[in-house]
């Protein structure tokens, strides 16, 4: 299978992890970018992470919508309390309960993710306080994905990381600066789920 689902979780301080990982992806991207952040709407009631990410890189942000088709070389994001939903080949918005306090929550991302696509995906855990995403990025690891989590001492919140690296089994720990390399790198390989159990790497923090 294809690696080319990358799931993406972030809280406190991530508006800025993200435009910095979006700025380093590349324009030709084999993999479609699910994002969930813990923050609220505007005055008028949206989201403008959308429009902050669109700028940021070479690839389209919008926030997702519900039915709404799979595209590789997207970045598709959570809208203010919706849960964002993975199903095979498309998009689906749900107002169920809240989880770990918030909607959207990354949980529901990554499981649902984890279920649709197996080993196709890549769940990532950014900066951010508590644990939530925790469970989701461990069913992504039971189901054959990769695990990411962005290094402690990069973050500017690093409870939500430190807690996926004591947690869950983590195949990449690295600094923010080395996250879309990271994502680059995977994007597009094929994998099984025998041989998506790659050996953990630590990076610098460099």
């Amino acid at each position: 299978m294809t690696s080319d689902i990358v799931v993406v979780g972030a809280s406190a301080g991530g508006v800025e992890a993200l435009r910095v990982i979006a700025s380093g992806l590349p324009p030709d991207l084999p993999a479609s970018l699910f994002v969930v952040l813990h923050i609220g709407s505007g005055i008028d009631g949206r989201s403008y992470l959308p429009e902050i990410l669109d700028r940021a890189g070479p690839l389209q942000a919008i926030s997702a919508s519900e039915g709404q088709e799979i595209r590789k070389g997207m970045i598709y994001i959570a809208p203010p309390d919706f849960h964002l939903v993975i199903k095979p080949g498309h998009l689906h918005l749900s107002k169920g309960p809240m989880e770990n306090r918030t909607r959207p929550a990354i949980n529901p991302l990554f499981r649902s993710a984890a279920l649709s696509y197996g080993s196709r995906v890549n769940g990532v855990i950014l900066t951010g306080m508590q644990d939530d995403g925790i469970a989701g990025l461990a069913e992504v690891k039971r189901c054959g994905g990769v695990t990411i989590a962005q290094h402690p001492g990069t973050a500017l919140f690093p409870g939500m990381p430190s807690a996926a690296i004591k947690k869950v089994e983590i195949d990449y720990v690295a600094p923010l600066i080395q996250m879309a390399s990271i994502i680059g790198e995977l994007a597009g390989k094929e994998r099984s789920v025998s041989d998506a159990r790659i050996q953990s790497r630590e990076f610098s923090r460099s």
